[in-house]
């Protein structure tokens, strides 16, 4: 059985998921997992160690100056990937959303950009981090309000679509006096099923009673549910009509034009805003582990000969036992190269599982570049963590408790290495 999913850290990725909320920042913990490359391992923990001093000190009263520490918000953040991969497909035109979207993310991440670098000095790897994002001034202040929220395009993205619409909101008007004096010129006729203008496949229509329809001239657009009203277009209105759909795929022809204008636009900065949503992930991803080595009163810990522990606590039951207003006993050990193991006994629901699954996920955590819930802690860099907890029995392979146990030690003995 894999010892991670033995020491649940899965669970602990869950537990780390309430401190990330947009869709990129859930990737990036989802790449999340325990290595050996102590280099990548002592910079990401430098990086989460500057997280937890930057969050601290926001929390904090400060003067409002240049280089305050301002807490960076990736709530709400857009799902943005697909509209970057789409900005790589030359011809390729994204819809009013995906550019909303993407404006969105660029405007947060000038904003992370900003704090962050003036802040670079007391934090110069966050700051270096910040760096990478693009700088897109330029470009929102040009297409800034061309998207409105709703996903709709602007009247004022173009001076043509501007044009285009007013005329499509006379020609409405049009239509619908022209209708209202039809409806009044035959409103004593009984033809009318109600006096009031609908729409139907995209034209302005009446209602009129089904048995009626000889009586007037038109073009049929639909009938009700009940068959007991036919939707017409009256002769009179046919060319009015006609020339709102000529005006409505001027105005569709337009909104592609600049939709693609737009895209173009985009594209020519696609490796910097592919960069950006990197980063940005990045430092969601940074800052959860932050907040979550704030919250769980967490150390970074070191890499060196011991294997030691100062007061560690299992964040898992951490946070059930403070949910029930309880706290966890902590536990400390040593353990180095010249005493490399160590037998602990005791009654049942002493602690025996819980210091093993919490020298062993906290293992793995540290290995993963995360803080560790403890007072202090220090760890030799583990070529793998081999575990064998609870129990195992098996019916459907004929082992008892004790031989699968037995199994499992087995295996272990046969892939450990002396680190």
């Amino acid at each position: 059985m894999r010892a991670a999913e033995v020491l649940e850290f899965e669970s602990l990725r869950k537990l780390l998921g309430r401190y990330v909320s947009s869709p990129q920042g859930f990737r990036e913990l989802e790449k999340l997992a325990p290595h050996a490359d102590l280099a990548r391992l002592t910079e990401d923990l430098a990086e989460a160690a500057e997280a937890v001093a930057y969050l601290r000190l926001a929390l904090r009263p400060q003067p409002a100056a240049r280089g305050a520490a301002i807490r960076v918000d990736f709530g709400g953040l857009p799902d943005t990937q697909a509209a970057v991969q789409k900005l790589r497909i030359e011809g390729a035109s994204l819809d009013p959303r995906e550019i909303y979207d993407l404006f969105a993310l660029l405007d947060r991440a000038a904003d992370a950009k900003s704090v962050l670098t003036a802040a670079a000095e007391r934090f110069p790897r966050l700051g270096r981090r910040a760096q990478t994002i693009g700088d897109f001034r330029g470009l929102l202040r040009e297409l800034d309000g061309k998207i409105l929220p709703d996903g709709s395009v602007a009247d004022n993205a173009s001076v043509a679509l501007a044009r285009l619409r007013r005329d499509i909101e006379r020609q409405k008007k049009s239509i619908q006096e022209s209708l209202e004096r039809f409806l009044k010129a035959h409103r004593d006729e009984g033809v009318l099923q109600e006096e009031f203008v609908t729409i139907r496949n995209e034209r302005f229509v009446v209602p009129l009673i089904a048995g009626q329809r000889r009586k007037l001239d038109g073009v049929i657009h639909g009938t009700s549910s009940s068959g007991h009203t036919l939707f017409v277009e009256p002769l009179e209105t046919i060319d009015l009509n006609n020339e709102l759909v000529r005006l409505s795929e001027e105005e569709a022809r337009e909104v592609g034009r600049i939709l693609l204008e737009m895209t173009n636009r985009l594209r020519g900065h696609s490796e910097s805003i592919g960069r950006t949503l990197v980063t940005m992930a990045e430092l969601e991803l940074i800052f959860a582990k932050g907040r979550f080595a704030v919250d769980f009163d967490c150390v970074v810990p070191r890499f060196g000969e011991r294997l030691l522990l100062k007061d560690a606590r299992h964040p898992l039951l951490e946070d059930v036992l403070k949910r029930r207003h309880k706290a966890v006993v902590p536990v400390s050990l040593e353990l180095t190269q010249e005493r490399r193991t160590l037998l602990i006994s005791g009654p049942n629901t002493g602690g025996k599982t819980v210091t093993l699954k919490t020298v062993g996920l906290l293992s793995l955590m540290a290995q993963s570049g995360l803080p560790v819930p403890a007072a202090d802690a220090e760890f030799p860099l583990f070529a793998q963590v081999l575990a064998d907890i609870g129990d195992y029995q098996s019916i459907q392979e004929n082992l008892s408790t004790f031989s699968a146990h037995v199994s499992n030690i087995r295996e272990m003995a046969l892939d450990v290495t002396p680190d």
